[in-house]
């Protein structure tokens, strides 16, 4: 595969640290991949340093020359009236190509004979990268993008100025979709996409023959897309083969490697530094100086590349009774359009609840109708016995603008001093002078956790979230899925982030948003096994309990056959993949064997290199036990 986009050396300073320093990496042609960082590594600045909107300090960005690259832009510029013109016309070099062909065809009728071969060999090219880029079905290839990012055909015509900020951003990224260039950069295409369109922008783009370096915090997507991970961290890059999931899994024993390799080598040195210590004046001194310059000569490995998150944590929930929340019957609607209607459940003590369905299906309104900050149209909510709610809004209105981040988490029904308020802002990686910053003045992860730590201070026992991962990185993410998950009391929420739903749910409240709804018992995937079988389409107006829809409830007509494993890998004989993988393990144990000697640990470039082969051994043999997994199977 051709290289598309090489990447050398790339440093930018916005202070006296750089953001980025020597950062580097090529991708080649059709190659989707991920770029992962913590909030603030520099992702965005890289993004715009090859996109040409900032100038690196230092270091080149080299594209294919002819290489068609295509950004998602953040602000919409459109030239054209409605919805259906400004999409079309990102087709625009499609239909000159047709209009070539037309004209060519018009010459072909009256060329001479001396001509004809000529203008027939060139219109024949055309109409090869014609039906190529399947430029005969264009109305088609825009309703498809455009319905798959959920607009509907009533609002095709619907003039450009008149789209929501959302409708825009979504314009924004179908015309990109239609563009396909042959490299995309997408920084959070699924913003402003609810589930159902996530899913099918996924899809599209694990199609794509175009080249994608992607950024988004949703691990569904970063799974489905990526087959290559760069990861930005501390101005510099490193690759790791595969999706995000195959990276957390590799990086995790690359930094083991890193971490046993430094450790080694530190006690190393702290020998050599005792025996110095204790012998520079005695009978061993010629001993002590050797081992002195040989201190000198030590070329220091860098300690593990790690990348930690804070440690986030809910105290332990004072107990209430059995029954949390009775819901009996509540419906609630806008302009005679019901949301939902007649929902009924019981939400039972240490239950997590989560709250799906698309953009405008009234998620928020049936979290306030819980909340009593919106009436029902019927029905009645009643909480149960020892019930303490505490609540986190999307918008952040739960902690004050205008004060200090340590003054905005203080408890109101309790006296703290502020040790305790710092102690606990930095469990949720709010620490140092970030603490005495007002709230206005922190970004939008930041202002989520002082959100979340104000939560926790709350000695609440009920947890009522409206979408709690905004703002936060990956490896946030993965903390409060921790929190939560161990979180002793209940908790009720809404998201977007389809993994975090998955991780934390035991059952789900899917809302239509035509007054249907679902009760299911059991997580994001019970729900996509439930409507892949049919069962989830068997919603009703009527009151259900939890286990209305459960796997159990539902019944199949036929029992279905899992279908045959594909083969992944080539054929090969079991025999000779157990030949080399006993090879790759004799190779992976010699290099363990040379990280651990002392002559090794004084050479840093050594060291590097063999950490560099063991990586890389670790990989392929990773793979040889799938391959071998695979032939015991289908042989």
């Amino acid at each position: 595969m051709s290289v598309l986009l090489n990447v050398e050396g790339i440093r930018k300073y916005f202070g006296p640290e750089p953001v980025l320093d020597g950062a580097g990496f090529e991708i080649r042609a059709g190659q989707h991949v991920a770029l992962v960082g913590p909030n603030g590594a520099g992702k965005t600045t890289l993004f715009r340093i090859l996109t040409g909107e900032v100038e690196p300090d230092a270091g080149s960005v080299t594209y294919q020359p002819g290489a068609k690259c295509g950004v998602l832009e953040q602000h919409p510029e459109f030239k054209h009236e409605t919805l259906w013109e400004e999409a079309f016309s990102a087709l625009e070099p499609l239909l000159k190509l047709q209009k070539e062909a037309e004209r060519l065809a018009e010459e072909l009728g009256q060329a001479r004979e001396s001509e004809y071969e000529a203008i027939s060999s060139r219109l024949d090219r055309l109409h090869a990268e014609l039906e190529q880029q399947d430029a005969y079905q264009l109305d088609h290839r825009v309703e498809k993008v455009l319905e798959g990012l959920q607009f509907t055909k009533d609002t095709f015509k619907q003039r450009v100025e008149t789209l929501s900020g959302g409708q825009q951003n979504r314009l924004l990224l179908a015309k990109l979709l239609l563009e396909s260039p042959d490299l995309m950069f997408l920084d959070e295409p699924s913003n402003h996409l609810d589930v159902e369109a996530t899913v099918w922008l996924e899809e599209f783009l694990r199609k794509s023959s175009s080249a994608i370096l992607l950024i988004s915090h949703d691990r569904y997507l970063l799974d489905n897309v990526a087959n290559r991970t760069l990861e930005l961290f501390q101005g510099t890059i490193d690759s790791y083969p595969g999706n995000y999931s195959k990276y957390l899994r590799l990086k995790a024993e690359r930094v083991e490697i890193e971490r046993k390799t430094y450790d080694r080598q530190k006690s190393e040195i702290e020998k050599l530094e005792d025996f110095v210590r204790r012998h520079h004046h005695g009978q061993k001194h010629a001993q002590a100086e050797d081992r002195r310059k040989k201190l000198e000569r030590i070329e220091l490995v860098a300690p593990p590349r790690e990348i930690t998150s804070p440690v986030m944590g809910f105290a332990d929930a004072s107990r209430t009774g059995d029954i949390v929340l009775r819901v009996e019957g509540i419906g609630k609607g806008f302009s005679d359009e019901p949301l939902f209607e007649k929902l009924t459940f019981d939400l039972l003590r240490g239950e997590k609840w989560g709250i799906l369905g698309p953009n405008g299906s009234g998620k928020t309104t049936l979290l306030k109708c819980l909340l009593g900050q919106l009436p029902c149209d019927q029905g009645r909510v009643s909480l149960g016995q020892g019930v303490k709610v505490g609540y986190f809004d999307q918008q952040l209105q739960c902690v004050p603008d205008n004060v200090d981040a340590e003054e905005a988490v203080r408890p109101e029904h309790r006296a703290t001093v502020e040790v305790e308020r710092r102690n606990l802002l930095a469990r949720f990686g709010i620490t140092g002078d970030m603490a005495f910053q007002s709230v206005n003045q922190l970004s939008g992860g930041e202002r989520n956790r002082v959100a979340l730590a104000k939560l926790a201070g709350s000695d609440a026992n009920f947890l009522i979230l409206d979408e709690p991962t905004n703002h936060l990185d990956l490896w946030a993410r993965q903390a409060l899925e921790a929190a939560v998950s161990n979180f002793t009391g209940s908790v009720l929420f809404v998201s977007h982030d389809r993994y975090f739903i998955n991780e934390v749910a035991d059952h789900l409240i899917v809302v239509g948003g035509d007054g249907r709804f679902q009760v299911i018992e059991g997580n994001y995937e019970t729900f996509k096994n439930l409507e892949a079988s049919g069962l989830a389409r068997e919603a009703t107006h009527a009151s259900q309990s939890k286990k209305t829809a459960s796997p159990k409830s539902g019944r199949q007509d036929e029992p279905t056959k899992p279908a045959k494993r594909k083969r992944k890998f080539p054929y090969r004989k079991v025999e000779e993949l157990e030949a080399e993988i006993s090879a790759c393990e004799d190779n992976v144990g010699h290099l363990h064997e040379q990280l651990a000697s002392p002559d090794i640990l004084r050479n840093g470039e050594r060291v590097k290199q063999a950490q560099e082969e063991l990586t890389s051994e670790q990989g392929r043999l990773a793979s040889l036990y799938e391959h071998w997994e695979e032939a015991m199977e289908l042989n």
